[in-house]
């Protein structure tokens, strides 16, 4: 009888025994970076240990933001609800029903005063999950440090802004593919100037993984991504070394242990290449940094305690792997958002790895293994053939266009699930080791008050601002919009006069038109 073939998620073959591997030349530190972008990486400094967070009302994330800074996270991460995503404030017909739910809902300036009350903004680094309004997003944020007095070219933080994944896996883009880029290339240019310490871009696998990708579908899409972002921003005029320090992604940790652990050391390999190639000298600007959180599709419903030990599993591969931030998922997330208990829970995770399992005393620990370096190149091969085929077809743009990328990702989660359902791949209590009581009683539920909050908030907010000044304000620009002007200094002037997001997003709707 012959031996079942073992293989990776990505269809990588598993051999029995590694016997041999190509030498190890690189050190970590140099190009191509791939045993981590610091000579002594977690010695010198721990990963960012963030946690995703935002719900409901400003004032209910201010609270979970104070009690996470309290419990000893180092960075906050910023979940926005589907309507601040797609431009329409709370009481617009089309947020009925979504006010709050995944994320926090912003109307105006005022909610993020709101959601950063007691908080310096100098003093944290903020990741802000956000697409499509990615630059109204910032600009409040801008806004709200300018207020508080701190130095804008020392604040630093992250804004995902990443449009071409949302086309390819995720759904909340607003205006067409050329327009949307060019409001990215318009951050890139701003905070190149203005706010030199903002990542402009957190180019993303994550959510192309959790649309069903495998691992090296999730590595070559957001590469190819991040290849498309470069060029556009040196077709805009703008310098290799300088912007490209700022970009910085963002991926999954799934399942499979030692594939992961290979996908973050062939992303940061290839990741150099591509930057060297487009003539990027300094090396900082060919340092692939990455945020990693662990895998959201990998949690169940059924035995939700399990999804303790996947997370811890994924964390530990993503520092093995060498991240630079890490949010660790809430057990009973299947379920619902995260209880405080799941949250504390997932940041402790981090904490023991980090300050108890001894993986930081040594840089890339796994360097060196047969296993690693080979699986380490056969997942680079795999990924370079697909970024072959996209760059034959013009880039990311056009691979988006003609449904390339959403096809292969499609046909991958089919494949996965089919796995799932006939058994060929266990998933443990879901259809293995089954039980029929689960025993989580404790959910975190949000209600449709949420938006009757917000719209009274809006009212309130629109009878006080100076109402004029809005207008001209949106006015200039639309007409900005119409030209090539940099867009975000008068997208700060109208938050600041308190524009509300949907006004501003409606002003984009008017003069690009929707996709």
């Amino acid at each position: 009888m012959s031996e079942k073939k073992h293989t990776t998620t990505s269809g990588i073959e598993i051999k029995a025994l590694y016997t041999e591997a190509r030498p190890m030349e690189e050190l970590p530190g140099e190009f191509p970076f791939t045993r981590g972008i610091q000579k002594d990486m977690y010695r010198g400094r721990l990963w960012t240990m963030r946690q995703y967070a935002g719900f409901s009302t400003a004032e209910e994330s201010n609270k979970r933001y104070h009690y996470l800074l309290a419990q000893g996270t180092t960075g906050l991460s910023v979940a926005f609800d589907l309507p601040t995503q797609i431009g329409y404030d709370s009481d617009h017909e089309m947020a009925d029903g979504e006010v709050g739910k995944v994320g926090v809902a912003i109307d105006s300036l005022k909610d993020i005063e709101i959601l950063f009350d007691g908080i310096e903004l100098k003093d944290i680094t903020t990741s802000m999950t956000i697409n499509a309004t990615a630059s109204i997003l910032l600009a409040m944020y801008i806004a709200l440090a300018k207020k508080q007095g701190a130095d804008l070219k020392q604040i630093s933080g992250t804004i995902q802004n990443d449009i071409l994944k949302e086309y390819a896996a995720r759904g909340t883009y607003i205006y067409p593919p050329k327009q949307s880029m060019r409001l990215i290339t318009d951050i890139f240019e701003f905070c190149s100037k203005e706010v030199p310490k903002w990542n402009t871009i957190s180019i993303s696998g994550y959510h192309i993984r959790e649309a069903g990708s495998t691992a090296v579908q999730e590595l070559a899409f957001t590469l190819a991504n991040g290849k498309t972002y470069l060029k556009a921003a040196l077709d805009k005029g703008l310098d290799i070394n300088v912007f490209a320090k700022r970009l910085s992604f963002f991926f999954n940790c799934h399942n499979n242990f030692f594939e992961e652990i290979a996908k973050f050391r062939a992303a940061r390999r290839m990741w150099a290449k591509i930057t060297k190639d487009l003539g990027a000298t300094d090396e900082k600007a060919q340092m692939l940094r990455f945020h990693t959180q662990t895998g959201g599709s990998t949690l169940t419903a059924q035995q939700p305690l399990n999804n303790v030990i996947r997370v811890s599993n994924q964390a530990m591969a993503a520092v093995l792997g060498g991240t630079q931030s890490l949010h660790t998922n809430g057990y009973d997330e299947a379920l619902s958002l995260p209880t405080e208990s799941a949250a504390k829970i997932a940041l402790r995770t981090q904490q023991i790895i980090a300050f108890e399992s001894g993986v930081i005393d040594t840089v890339d620990p796994l360097a060196g293994s047969f296993f690693i370096e080979s699986l380490t190149d056969e997942v680079e091969a795999a990924a370079w053939t697909y970024i072959d085929r996209i760059d034959a077809m013009g880039g990311s743009v056009n691979a988006i266009e003609s449904n390339y990328m959403q096809n292969e990702i499609a046909d991958a989660a089919y494949q996965y699930q089919k796995e799932i359902e006939n058994g060929e791949r266990i998933s443990v209590g879901v259809n293995k080791f089954t039980q029929e009581e689960e025993g989580l009683t404790e959910v975190f539920n949000i209600d449709d008050s949420i938006r009757k909050l917000q719209t009274e908030k809006l009212e309130d907010l629109k009878t006080t601002r100076d109402n004029d000044a809005v207008g001209k304000a949106l006015q200039r620009l639309h007409e900005a919009a119409k030209g090539e002007d940099n867009l975000m200094p008068l997208i700060i002037d109208a938050v600041e006069k308190y524009a509300t997001l949907g006004e501003i997003a409606d002003v984009f709707r008017e003069v690009f038109g929707v996709y």
